[in-house]
């Protein structure tokens, strides 16, 4: 007989400690889930805007760069005339096509709708009709060409559509073609007009227009490879002396009439434009992406081209070169994310691990009764892994979860690496941290005050090798830069965790030497309170600077954070200024030679939100030398007559080197030299002495009065300011208009009114530094990294607070006996708070500062602030100490600091003292 099986006595370990505190579960749980979520979001939302970038470049590259243009010429003329004709029809052309772009390498796909073929003439052959427009009496010179699909990408405007009449061949005597509205208007054609293309024959090919068509999309591939396809150009002749231009132009044939052009001296040839399809394209697929397009431009993929279209197929395409600007672009951006990410990553494992502190604290007295009984290490850290992982587990997969809803198009693994991490880190440290611990018996009343811990050897040898580290990592920052060549370097991206790092483990060695300073004086005083506080902040564990390390290195990553976004605002800022030289700027189109008239400026002037106007003369290219000395080789500069008095105020509003006003006016009617400031180059070129040079108006002289580097109306490193009411031409061709407020519509009205004026705008300006999703998408994550380590410091203030909150109801409860009152017991919590909230804000402010002020030189932000990533001289983006992301975080934890403090100790008043006063309470 087989005995029942006896039930356990005890109820499940699990379960039960999630009934007895399901508080701190659910609060650990909702930390590992945002941690998770910030984790997996992280390597989601970079591979996202480094895809949507890549797709950005190549569908808003021209076409004439991102199409692959495979030629070939017809067959040669050794071949019979019948497979010579066969070769150009259109049934043949649609073959190769469609077996072109079915063998294209991956990742290359082709975008069909936007892609065409056909046959055209590669040389421009001379039109001789009289009624054709002969600038200079140069004829014009027109391409032919036959291009599938032309009533797909086109509407037609006046007559019909080309049609072929029967099977044309190299004896056609007579085509149909179309021109766009544009052609025909600069051309002088219209429906019924023909054109004789000379053959080899002797007997010309009659082109009769049957149609005037519209582009569909001007701006699409089947256009814009060839612009002639849309409008014609005048084109200066190369082999001429002087400058002499003529037409050229290209005409439209049917389809299908390709053979007809065998025959003509236009050389044709045979074209597919295959337009690129970005859309399933990513960051990871550039590598193959480039491989494939160079081995389709002369490797073994060409090869596979000249058995489909023949043996002198070529492939030419621009697109590697939009790989190349993608890939510095991707280069200079992704180190300086990854610095954030290093940041936000190493502050979030420390909260994580205070987190793990806070539960082993509270529930140290049940841990080491267990232990005492008999529990062994193995079964109690068994225990406390599976109690965490029914919490965290589930947590951190809807943190994945989450973030792959959130973000879509990008990679699984990194996502599941990052939420892992954090469940991995959170599930090990608790149960590790504390088996440790608990290693052997533990006495009560043992403290380990901060006042009298003193740093064992190996924590020296520790802080130490930390602080090699940390002067390696800023010393490779400054001198290499962000941008190593090879990615993002983790140990020049760990330089402000680093720096944090030894910044905490400084103020940790000196926090007891302010304490002992403070506590002589204040235990002079009548009042308790103080001392009391003192000698609690110095009675602080030594277990302390996890929750300083935290802090330090929230508050810098945030600090660095900010300072980059205020690194990437001012860098637009004054390209855009630079740019623009006002808040807006009025000038004619002719690049500064049309009068602005008298009641534009007052107009002007008169408008709501215009602060100041500047009226400038601005005449470029002037020459150096008196009108009878000017020669090819004559040095010239930019010539700017302004009104001293409002230019002074707009190089003030503009930050522009201060003018010198009073020089210019007091060289009115002294003498003939006018007195001129200078850029250092013409400076140099003119010497003090006078000079004459040659205005728009007649000779002038001038001399040197001052030299300015820089300065607002234009960008020119040469250029010579004079007072305008001494030029000959006085009327200003320029104003410079200051007001933020002033209304670009308005500004534009009254600008079309006057003449044709262009209006320019700063804000604008501004805004088109921002042209990639690579950009916007690293500043939304630096903007999430400030917001993150912002939060997380406050999170570390609370949990650091929290973990003490006990054994102070424990002192609160037991002043009381002696009689302390409520007031007091509020002051005293803040008092003891505020050291180690004081050193963190303290510690916060002084670590971020020096963080910028020392890896700034190697931090370039020019990629990141600039469209196109333009680092030049003339736009750099630097990175600055940004005053709020430096100042708020800090101010945050002193503030929430007083105010745990406060609701402690309002709480503590308003429970009983029986529980806290109990007999043989260690606490």
């Amino acid at each position: 007989m087989t005995a029942a099986k006896i039930p356990a006595a005890c109820a499940p370990w699990v379960r039960t400690r999630l009934r007895t505190a399901p508080g701190i579960s659910a609060a650990l749980a909702v930390l590992v889930f945002l941690t998770a979520f910030l984790a997996a979001a992280f390597p989601r939302s970079v591979d996202a805007y480094e895809a949507k970038a890549l797709r950005h470049d190549v569908s808003t590259a021209s076409p004439g760069q991102s199409v692959l243009e495979v030629t070939t010429p017809p067959p040669s003329l050794a071949d019979p005339r019948p497979a010579r004709e066969q070769a150009l029809r259109e049934e043949t052309l649609a073959a190769i096509d469609r077996a072109l772009v079915k063998g294209l390498p991956a990742p290359v796909r082709a975008d069909l709708p936007r892609s065409s073929y056909g046959v055209h003439t590669s040389k421009p052959i001379v039109a001789q009709e009289a009624w054709l427009p002969r600038p200079d009496a140069m004829p014009a010179k027109l391409f032919y060409a036959a291009p599938s699909a032309l009533r797909e990408h086109s509407r037609l405007a006046e007559g019909g559509w080309p049609v072929a009449h029967g099977e044309v061949t190299a004896a056609t005597r007579e085509v149909e073609a179309a021109v766009t509205e544009e052609t025909a208007a600069e051309l002088k054609m219209k429906v019924g007009s023909t054109l004789s293309v000379p053959t080899q024959g002797g007997r010309s090919l009659t082109v009769r227009i049957t149609g005037l068509v519209t582009p569909l999309q001007p701006k699409s591939g089947y256009w814009a490879v060839d612009p002639l396809y849309r409008a014609p150009s005048l084109v200066a002749d190369p082999g001429s002396r002087t400058p002499v231009f003529f037409w050229q132009g290209t005409l439209l044939l049917a389809p299908d009439t390709g053979p007809a052009l065998l025959e003509t001296a236009g050389e044709p040839e045979l074209y597919w434009r295959v337009a690129p399809d970005p859309s399933g394209l990513t960051a990871n697929d550039v590598p193959r992406l480039r491989d494939a397009v160079a081995s389709l431009e002369n490797g073994p993929e060409l090869l596979k081209l000249r058995e489909l279209a023949g043996p002198n197929t070529t492939l030419t395409t621009d697109l590697d070169a939009i790989l190349d600007a993608y890939t510095s672009m991707r280069a200079a951006i992704s180190p300086v994310v990854t610095v954030a990410a290093v940041g936000i990553g190493a502050v979030a494992a420390v909260v994580l691990l205070m987190t793990g502190g806070l539960i082993g604290a509270r529930r140290h007295g049940e841990l080491a009764l267990l232990r005492s009984r008999g529990g062994s290490l193995r079964g109690i850290g068994g225990r406390l892994l599976a109690e965490t992982a029914v919490s965290v587990l589930p947590a951190a997969a809807l943190g994945l979860l989450l973030a792959v809803l959130l973000i879509g198009e990008a990679r699984w693994w990194p996502a599941v690496v990052g939420a892992a991490s954090v469940a991995l880190l959170v599930c090990v440290a608790l149960p590790l941290r504390t088996t440790l611990y608990h290693r052997r018996p533990l006495l009560h009343g043992a403290r380990e005050d901060v006042v009298n811990a003193k740093p064992s050897r190996r924590r020296t040898v520790a802080e130490l090798t930390l602080l090699v580290l940390a002067i390696g990592a800023v010393a490779a920052l400054r001198r290499r830069g962000t941008a190593t060549g090879s990615g993002a370097d983790l140990l020049v991206s760990s330089a402000p965790v680093l720096v944090g790092l030894i910044a905490a483990l400084v103020l940790v060695r000196l926090y007891p030497l302010p304490l002992r300073l403070a506590a002589r004086p204040v235990a002079r005083l009548r009042g308790a309170v103080g001392f009391l506080s003192l000698a609690r902040a110095g009675r602080t564990g030594a277990s302390a600077t996890l929750p300083l390390l935290a802090l330090l290195i929230a508050l810098t990553t945030a600090a660095f954070g900010g300072s980059v976004l205020a690194g990437v605002a001012d860098a637009r800022g004054a390209a855009a200024l630079r740019a623009v030289g006002a808040d807006a700027r009025i000038s004619g189109e002719n690049v500064g030679l049309t009068a602005v008239p008298d009641s534009l400026v007052r107009s002007v002037r008169a408008m709501d939100g215009v602060e100041d106007v500047a009226a400038v003369r601005i005449e470029y290219s002037v020459p150096l030398a008196a009108d009878l000395d000017v020669r090819g080789d004559t040095e010239r500069a930019t010539l700017l007559g302004v009104e001293p008095g409002s230019y002074a105020r707009l190089a003030r509003e503009t930050g522009q080197p201060a003018l010198p006003a009073g020089l210019l006016k007091a060289g009115r009617g002294q003498g003939k030299a006018l007195p001129a400031i200078a850029s250092p180059e013409v400076a140099k070129l003119l010497g003090d002495e006078p000079h004459t040079i040659r205005s728009e108006g007649g000779d002038i002289t001038v001399r040197i009065a001052a030299v300015l580097p820089r300065t607002s109306a234009v960008t020119d490193s040469g250029f010579l300011i004079v007072d305008s009411a001494a030029l000959p031409t006085r009327q200003p061709t320029t104003l410079m208009v200051t007001g933020a407020a002033a209304d670009g519509e308005e500004l534009r009205a009254a600008a079309q009114g006057a003449g044709q004026f262009t209006v320019r705008l700063r804000s604008e300006e501004r805004e088109a530094f921002v042209d990639t999703p690579m950009q916007s998408g690293a500043e939304r994550i630096y903007g999430a990294a400030v917001a993150a380590g912002a939060g997380y410091a406050l999170l570390a203030v609370l949990l650091s607070l929290l973990q003490t909150a006990p054994e102070r109801r424990t002192l609160l409860a037991r002043l009381r006996t002696m009689g302390l009152t409520t007031r007091q017991g509020r002051r005293l919590l803040a008092f003891e708070a505020m050291p180690q909230a004081l050193l963190a804000a303290f510690g916060g402010l002084l670590v971020g500062w020096t963080t910028i002020e020392l890896l700034a030189p190697g931090v370039d932000l020019a990629a990141l602030a600039l469209a196109g990533g333009d680092s030049g001289s003339s736009n750099t983006a630097s990175l600055r100490a940004d005053l709020w992301s430096l100042a708020v975080p800090a101010l945050g934890v002193v503030v929430l600091a007083a105010a745990v403090a406060g609701v402690q100790a309002w709480w503590a008043s308003r429970r009983g003292s029986i529980k806290e006063l109990r007999a043989g309470d260690t606490r």
